[in-house]
């Protein structure tokens, strides 16, 4: 960790960029010091990654000034700034994964490692090893990257920006989203270290748990603009949040269930199976009951929804829905039962991001405005305007494609879609993953309305704090078996906790027979 007095090695002054009218950036200043780690937070669209874009080159600014080891820096594009010090890992991997560890390290940089007239596989393996070496990743510089975890994928290509021996600072774009907890701490390792060696990071993510773990200095940006640079050691999460939103926002956890005990079950399921992920799960689900699932990485959570959607093919095991016997082989069939389904991967299975939202919206319920096989875009311009408007869905119009929209907009379009299609059952898998914090509360206060309505819903959470603040019962899956189902008075993330590691059980705990 940096000290106050440690030297400053860059100086943003008064940045501002626009995009068609619109003022990405407004006068925005921020510092960096040798050897720190500056986390950088906001919601989404409030200019976190526009400033980095324009550090790196990808983004001319439109004014201001940018000072880099005390000298006027204006990047010519990412390349440049590479060269220069400063690089930049995206959300996004950009890594071939047919090609081996050690040739997407040097891709690019092939002229430090040729033996001659030839490209040396061994001196390029040679150098990736010591590279490793140094920044203690195990990993063989011969092994195909697509056989890599996340994880792993992502600590590869640090290493091939740190291959740049003048790297300076090193930018991280919610480098978490993807990793398990043992790789998270893995990444965290390598940061420190990297720190100490006197590289400078900027760590940008919504995951502000992890911001007292790893950050020295947080800055907050809000609409554009810088709402503060705090010490982190000095500042609280409840303090980020008010920053980042303008508001204080409710994040206490659900202290009873606000289901009646006569409220009736609408999915009934028992003795599930599907595959080695979901073995022999029961539980039922009520009206208006946010049902949460809970559960280590590969506990079946997901696949349990998969099946129940019909998405998995189902190896034995009874479904109800509404008191009668439901046969689910396809999500066709699981649609026309009621269930809607919100993917996890949201722009993979829920969205088809170079539509517009309107096209999305009404994607599952085409049949609803046809009429002698023809469309009625009418009807399908008012429903869909009705939902924008229902569940304020931030869009210029509803013909706006909808990967254009922030991560919390388009989940808002994967809730319409179902709500158009009239569910009665929705399953929020990972619901508020990649959303910021605002966007957090406005899709927590949408579930809860929902609930209040009579839907029923199973929400799928890796983040306790979540299942805690939403669920009236908590159901806990270990290695593919329901391990405990609790009301939500007697939970907390120690009781989860046991059921979450609880291998080897028999009926689970509070579970219906």
């Amino acid at each position: 960790m940096s000290s106050a007095s440690a030297e400053t090695i860059l100086s943003m002054t008064d940045i501002e960029k626009s995009f068609t009218g619109v003022q990405a950036l407004k006068k925005v200043s921020f510092d960096l010091k040798r050897g720190e780690i500056h986390a950088l937070v906001g919601e989404n669209g409030a200019g976190k990654s526009t400033l980095m874009k324009v550090l790196t080159g990808i983004h001319d600014k439109d004014a201001g000034g940018i000072a880099y080891l005390g000298h006027p820096f204006n990047p010519r594009n990412p390349k440049h700034a590479l060269n220069l010090g400063i690089g930049i890992i995206h959300q996004e991997l950009n890594m071939m994964d047919h090609l081996t560890v050690a040739q997407n390290v040097y891709i690019g940089q092939e002229s430090t490692v040729l033996g001659g007239l030839f490209l040396s596989e061994k001196k390029q393996n040679r150098r990736t090893s010591e590279l490793f070496k140094r920044l203690n990743i195990t990993i063989n510089p011969g092994d195909r990257l697509g056989d890599l975890s996340v994880g792993k994928q992502q600590m590869v290509e640090i290493a091939k920006t740190v291959a740049n021996d003048n790297l300076q600072i090193l930018i991280l774009d919610e480098p978490t989203a993807a990793l398990t907890n043992r790789e998270i701490e893995e990444l965290f390792r390598i940061m420190r270290d990297l720190a100490s060696q006197g590289v400078a990071m900027v760590h940008i993510s919504h995951r502000l748990d992890e911001i007292e773990q790893i950050a020295d200095r947080v800055t907050v940006l809000r609409d554009g603009e810088n709402a503060g640079t705090r010490d982190v050691q000095d500042t609280s999460k409840a303090d980020i949040i008010k920053m980042m939103v303008g508001r204080a926002v409710y994040e206490q956890p659900k202290d009873a269930s606000r289901v009646s005990d006569d409220a009736d079950v609408v999915l009934r399921v028992r003795n599930l199976s599907a595959g080695r992920m979901v073995q022999n799960v029961s539980f039922d689900l009520h009206r208006g009951e946010i049902l949460g699932f809970a559960g280590l990485i590969g506990a079946g959570r997901t696949e349990t929804a998969r099946a129940v959607f019909g998405a998995d093919t189902i190896d034995s095991g009874h479904i109800e829905i509404h008191g009668k016997p439901a046969h689910i082989t396809s999500p066709e069939d699981a649609v026309r039962h009621g269930i809607g389904y919100l993917s996890e991967d949201r722009k993979r299975y829920g969205l088809a991001v170079k539509m517009s939202v309107s096209e999305n919206s009404v994607m599952s319920s085409y049949d609803r405005f046809s009429r002698a096989g023809f469309v009625q875009f009418g009807a399908v311009s008012r429903a869909t305007r009705e939902y924008v408007e229902k569940l304020n869905i931030r869009t210029p119009s509803i013909e706006q494609i909808v990967r254009n929209l922030s991560g919390g907009n388009q989940q808002k379009v994967v809730i319409a879609k179902w709500l158009i299609q009239d569910s009665d059952i929705l399953i929020f898998d990972e619901p508020t993953r990649g959303i910021d914090v605002g966007a957090k509360s406005e899709i927590y206060t949408l579930m809860n309305s929902l609930a209040e309505q009579g839907k029923a819903i199973i929400m799928i959470s890796s983040e306790l704090p979540e299942i805690l603040r939403m669920s009236d019962r908590v159901a806990v899956m270990c290695e593919g078996r329901l391990t405990g189902i609790l009301d939500i008075a007697d939970a907390d993330q120690e009781s989860i906790m046991h059921y979450a590691t609880l291998r080897d059980t028999g009926v689970a705990t509070n579970a219906e027979n």
